[in-house]
């Protein structure tokens, strides 16, 4: 089954396209541009249509969704945890 998905292997954060995520469950990510899976220890319930962090992300760094920069970290993001409002902010202000 596949959870999440990510188009480049190089982005920072997976979007999660099932429901009922939870803290402790292995995810399956699919990188469509390589149309291979990779999987993630997922750390945290995560909601339908929210992101998942592939790798730590520190304060300061950008965030890579679909190709594209959509921000940066500002708490600390481990692997496998919920990316969101509450750790990303947009570089535009």
């Amino acid at each position: 089954m596949i959870h999440c998905v990510l188009h480049d292997p190089n982005d920072s954060v997976a979007v999660v396209v099932v429901e009922g995520i939870k803290a402790g469950q292995t995810l399956t990510a699919l990188i469509l541009d390589e149309d291979r899976t990779t999987e993630i220890p997922c750390k945290a319930d995560i909601p339908l249509g929210h992101k998942v962090a592939v790798k730590d992300m520190a304060v300061g760094d950008t965030v890579i969704k679909y190709g594209i920069d959509i921000g940066k970290v500002v708490a600390l993001i481990p692997a496998g945890s919920h990316a969101h409002v509450h750790n990303i902010k947009t570089k535009r202000w």
